[in-house]
Formats: C-alpha cells, structure tokens, sequence
C-alpha cells in the first residue's frame, strides 16, 4: 500500500469517526430543537386560550345571565368560550386541538380520554405540578401536548357543580343531574390541553440535518482533493524523484543528475543529505580507484 493511499485511508477512517459522532449528536440537537419548537407553539396557544377565558370570567360572564328564556347560557362559560373559539383555528389547522377535558363533566362531550385522564390524575395526585409535557403516536404523526391544571378555586364554580339542587334549573334541563357535580374547592377536576403536530418539525429537522451532513461530506472533499494535490507535489513527487537517483546509484550509474529541493522542510533535508551521502560514495570509489 503506497504512502498515499496509506493517508487517505487514515484521514477517512478519521473522518467516518467524527462524522459518525457529529451525526448521532447533531440528530439529537435538531430534534431537541424541533421538539422545543413546538413545545413554544403550544405554549402560544396555551396563552391565546388563557386570555379567551379570562377576557370571558372579567368582560361577558358579567353581562349575561346564566340563563335566559329558560335556556342555559353557555357562552358565559369559560370552557365554552376558549374551545368555542379554538374550533375556528382548527377548521384551518385540523390537526391542532385544544380541549379542557373533565373527568366528570357536565357536557357529556367534555369527557376526558384514557390519555387525557393520565394528565388529570398526574395533578391531582402531584398537586405543586403546574405542566406537563406528553407525546403520542396519532393518524396523522407523533403529537406534542401540553397539559396546565384546572381546579376550583373560585366559590362561584361550586353554584353549578356542587349539588343538583344548587344548580340553575336551565342547565339541568340542557345537561341533566347525572353528572358534573360532587366537586370540591381547590380540586383538580379537569385540564387544559394543547396538542400540536410534530410531523412536519421534525420532517423540516430531518431535512436540515442531512442538508448539513452533505455539506460537512462536500467540505470532507474538496478538503481530500486539496490535501492529495499539496502530498502529491510536496512529498510524494520529491520522495519519487530521490528514489529513481537512488536506485540509479545503487546500480552503478554516476551520470544522473542531482535532485535539490530547496527549504528547510524534511523533503529538502532529506535530498540534501541524499547529495551529501552520494557525494561522499563518488569519492570514496575514486580513492578506491587509484
């Protein structure tokens, strides 16, 4: 195996190495990007529906009647508001939800998941948790939700879901009595949940990583070719040259000119030496020739 050879074998072999590792962590690094991504998306919307309920406890709660024709007021509820509103975002953005499940709703509809109760349960049994952060596998891709607590901390919350008897008479007639009361002060009874797609963050991570992947193997390239250029003509051509005069020598042959590298490199002490050595051997045979 000649020298060059030898070079780029070691210079890739290094190369596989460090790219191998630069991979494994830059695929960690784009992902975690892609994830925080999303994770502040769903913050985003977090907000958005925080101030839809506060703008609804402070502005319209106190402008509508909790019932009126004796039908029950939904709009002046909260919950209502927020995920009424959220329902025009995601006619344009499907895969967007935002739901405030209830392990026991009022609304039938309201009703949390097996998921969506893993993140209730989670609060109320860890009650100083104000997030958390989930993901699951959906049709459409991998699915990020964030999860903030619902409690009653308001007395006013207890006029409708304390008791049956306490309730307004419109809500009974729109929801029935079998459900959405027994809660209790300062408890956990539902959740606010924002779950975003992952699919295309992660789609647009993947792409970037291998798009700097190739550079760093383009940049790997140009890098070997400039290399092999500057060792064939500093070192594997010099090296090549002191051989053909050193085979020459050894043959007998007295007529071939010397090679002189100038410099003070190792190519240029190496030939100077090689003249120096081949001038002594021309005088030593002479002497022995006289």
């Amino acid at each position: 195996m000649g020298l060059r050879a030898k070079f780029n074998l070691a210079v890739f072999t290094a190369f596989a190495i460090g790219l191998a590792v630069a991979a494994v962590l830059l695929q960690t690094v784009f992902v975690a990007n892609a994830r925080e991504q999303v994770l502040e998306n769903a913050r985003l919307m977090m907000t958005a529906a925080d101030a839809v309920r506060h703008y609804t406890t402070q502005q319209v709660a106190p402008l509508l009647p909790a019932e009126r024709d004796g039908k029950f007021v939904a709009a002046s509820v909260p919950a209502f508001a927020a995920q009424t509103t959220f329902h025009e975002v995601q006619r344009k953005f499907p895969a967007y939800t935002y739901r405030e499940p209830t392990l026991n709703p009022t609304n039938p509809i309201d009703r949390a998941g097996d998921w969506e109760a893993d993140f209730i349960n989670s609060f109320r049994n860890n009650p100083g948790t104000r997030e958390l952060v989930g993901e699951r596998d959906t049709p459409t891709g991998p699915s990020l939700s964030l999860a903030h607590p619902i409690a009653v901390d308001s007395p006013a919350c207890l006029g409708c879901h304390s008791t049956p008897a306490r309730a307004p008479a419109a809500m009974l007639a729109t929801y029935g009595s079998a459900n959405g009361f027994g809660w209790q002060l300062h408890e956990v009874v539902a959740a606010q949940l924002v779950s975003v797609p992952m699919a295309l963050p992660l789609a647009a991570a993947r792409t970037a990583f291998l798009t700097f992947l190739a550079i760093i193997a383009g940049m790997f390239v140009l890098v070997m070719v400039i290399l092999n250029v500057l060792l064939h003509y500093m070192v594997i051509k010099p090296v090549r040259r002191v051989t053909h005069i050193a085979n020459a020598v050894s043959l007998g042959e007295s007529d071939v000119e010397e090679y002189e590298r100038r410099g003070r490199d190792e190519i240029a002490v190496l030939s100077a030496a090689f003249n120096r050595m081949r001038r002594s051997l021309d005088s030593a045979m002479r002497m022995l020739e006289r």
